[in-house]
């Protein structure tokens, strides 16, 4: 009984000091707008130009879409598909906001709101602060040209050269997942 007892107790030590031993990025906060713009001062002008959009929903269509991408070129994009009705979505989004202050001086974010109404996604974007701005795809065109196939959310990862290297369909489980597709698909292009 005794060494039962002490494997119980060394077991629940051990899960008490994972605990409470650091923190994952999961469990930080999100930063706020003002932080994000401290932490993304400095960023090199076309980046910059993303971050001072932080937040913002805008129109335009596949041409203004497009333009963006070429004003990033030579810098990796992450795009990542969402709408304010989708539950993983929902999620994910501490994921982005995380990561987008994180590696923000090295690679451009985009968000891309599909099939959404413009009220209820920016609604969205008022609870869930963005680094970048998100643009409106009410018909779902600039999406199907990105590669995003079935479903949201969808990320999709551009290399420096422009061409798409990786889509990911689906909600990232974790954020540990999303920073390592970011190393892969986006740092190393």
């Amino acid at each position: 009984m005794r060494p039962l007892l002490a494997l119980l107790g060394a077991a629940a030590l051990l899960s008490a000091g994972a605990a409470g031993c650091g923190s994952q990025a999961s469990d930080l906060p999100v930063p706020t707008r003002a932080q994000a713009a401290q932490r993304l001062a400095g960023a090199p002008a076309p980046l910059a130009a993303l971050h001072r959009q932080s937040g913002a929903l805008l129109d335009g269509g596949e041409a203004t879409f497009d333009r963006r991408l070429a004003a990033l070129a030579g810098r990796p994009v992450v795009v990542n598909a969402w709408a304010s009705w989708c539950g993983p979505c929902k999620l994910e989004i501490p994921f982005f906001q995380r990561s987008a202050v994180r590696y923000g001086k090295r690679v451009g974010f985009l968000g891309l709101n599909v099939d959404d109404t413009g009220e209820k996604a920016r609604g969205f974007l008022r609870e869930h602060f963005l680094a970048y701005p998100s643009y409106t795809d009410p018909d779902e065109r600039i999406a199907r040209a990105v590669g995003v196939r079935t479903g949201l959310p969808t990320t999709v990862f551009y290399a420096r050269d422009g061409r798409v290297a990786f889509v990911h369909q689906g909600q990232y489980r974790d954020e540990a997942q999303l920073r390592a597709d970011i190393a892969r698909y986006a740092l190393r292009s």
